[in-house]
């Protein structure tokens, strides 16, 4: 027998018991902010059909979404290869050129989900008789993109989406950013959060000559703290942007400063664009909430943010953490017609999502997860024997109906054998119950981190715990 080396696909990972806990306390966190602000739980297939997803992410995004081979003997019948004449007994392929697209859409059908969202506009008219709107729904399933892996970046990541659909109001977006606040308070990541408008990108291709180009621009503009200026322009001008448009551009892409002075040259911008003065009124509206709101982190009017994917429309966030450079932490926006493609026109949502796996990387590189998230365990009851076991087993029944997460080691080996394993685990208390603890009604209760240990009646040993 050939012996394999095991291995996982590049961009996955592992998550031992120790880092499982700790992600715990990151979806433990986002969920129980999630319920306190009232939105539902669902949880939607791996796997979509690819006229589902496709089309939704704009050109780079499409190029990322993992297909799923169809089961089966998809090719059975089929001769030749690509670009020759061939025949198929379906009638798919049959007197023509046999080219790779015919190929694809032979052997796949379905494909991983690129996110969160667009799921859920599918979820949302499929189940559109069952829910009341406005639908206030929240989602932690994991997510896959063919991306070229690097720090902070992974083809495999879970996502913490939260969502409202079927209300227009920008009370939705402000209570999201109190929602981001209050997430990353909790977790004590300090971050920034950044809003945008996507009509303001809007009216910025419109005012420089470019309106045609508005995908363009935004996925250019998007890679702006990634790559840099010179590069942006420079994909811009591949794109077909104009010299002159480009030129134009430079200042808004250079625009620092305060919300006033950002404002201003906006407006000035936009003397002549309706839609541009209207992504200013509704950033203006969310900004000036958000004001007069004990929003605890730093949020700022970010003029060059973008959001690359297609279907935003309105405002857009992206939440960035202060003090490490892993990245976007949390994004999101206002998309108004993302149903309409599966036949539900109308219905406007506004939603952000978390990336749990970057938050991770962020705590651990601050060091923020609390130190009693080390094990599960709180006591494990030594094994001294037969006798000793009945007895400790019995001690453990009645604390964890107490709630409190106990176990007791096997099997009867050495003390110090039972003790190391307490300590790799970063179990905090051990209980000893000898024949002389027994007979006495008592136990011995020693603490693992000062090594200080004392004699109770086991009766107390509940209470003590607690």
């Amino acid at each position: 027998m050939t012996v394999q080396k095991p291995s996982i696909p590049k961009g996955t990972r592992d998550f031992p018991p120790g880092e499982m806990v700790r992600r715990n306390y990151i979806f433990d966190t986002v969920r129980s902010v999630f319920e306190l602000y009232g939105y539902q739980p669902i949880e939607t297939p791996a796997m979509e059909n690819l006229s589902t997803l496709l089309g939704k992410y704009g050109e780079e995004g499409d190029r990322l979404i993992y297909r799923i081979l169809n089961s089966g003997d998809y090719l059975k019948g089929v001769t030749g290869l690509p670009g020759e004449h061939v025949t198929k007994s379906s009638d798919s392929i049959h007197d023509s050129r046999f080219t790779i697209h015919d190929l694809t859409q032979q052997i796949t059908e379905k494909g991983l989900r690129y996110d969160l969202t667009v799921p859920l506009a599918r979820f949302v008219v499929q189940h559109q008789h069952e829910l009341s709107f406005p639908f206030k729904r929240y989602q932690i399933q994991p997510v896959w993109r063919a991306d070229r892996p690097q720090k902070g970046r992974y083809r495999e990541f879970s996502q913490c989406d939260v969502d409202v659909i079927g209300s227009n109001s920008l009370l939705n977006e402000v209570e999201l950013v109190q929602i981001i606040d209050d997430i990353f308070c909790r977790l004590k990541v300090p971050v920034v959060i950044n809003l945008n408008h996507r009509k303001i990108l809007s009216g910025i291709a419109e005012s420089i000559g470019a309106a045609d180009k508005l995908t363009d621009i935004t996925l250019a503009i998007d890679k702006l703290e990634k790559v840099g200026l010179e590069k942006v322009n420079a994909e811009l001008a591949n794109r077909g942007l104009s010299k002159t448009a480009i030129t134009k551009l430079q200042p808004l892409l250079e625009l620092q400063g305060k919300i006033k002075e950002k404002k201003q040259l906006l407006e000035e911008l936009f003397s002549h664009s309706e839609v541009g003065k209207q992504g200013m009124e509704e950033i203006c509206t969310v900004m000036r909430c958000l004001k007069e709101l004990t929003v605890k982190n730093k949020f700022e009017f970010a003029t060059r943010l973008a959001r690359g994917l297609d279907y935003y429309t309105g405002t857009i966030i992206e939440v960035m953490a202060l003090h490490t450079d892993i990245g976007s932490l949390c994004g999101g926006g206002r998309y108004d017609d993302l149903t309409g493609v599966f036949g539900l026109p109308g219905l406007s949502g506004v939603g952000i999502s978390f990336g749990a796996d970057r938050i991770y990387d962020v705590m651990m590189n601050l060091k923020l997860f609390p130190e009693t998230l080390q094990s599960t365990t709180r006591v494990l009851f030594v094994n001294f024997g037969f006798e000793e076991e009945r007895f400790c087993l019995k001690q453990i029944s009645s604390i964890r109906e107490a709630g409190i997460p106990s176990e007791i080691y096997p099997e009867a080996v050495k003390l110090k054998k039972q003790l190391d394993y307490a300590n790799r685990k970063r179990i905090p208390f051990v209980v000893l119950a000898g024949k002389d603890e027994m007979a006495s009604g008592k136990v011995t209760l020693k603490n693992m981190e000062t090594g200080e240990q004392e004699t109770i009646p086991a009766t107390n040993l509940t209470d003590q715990l607690r």
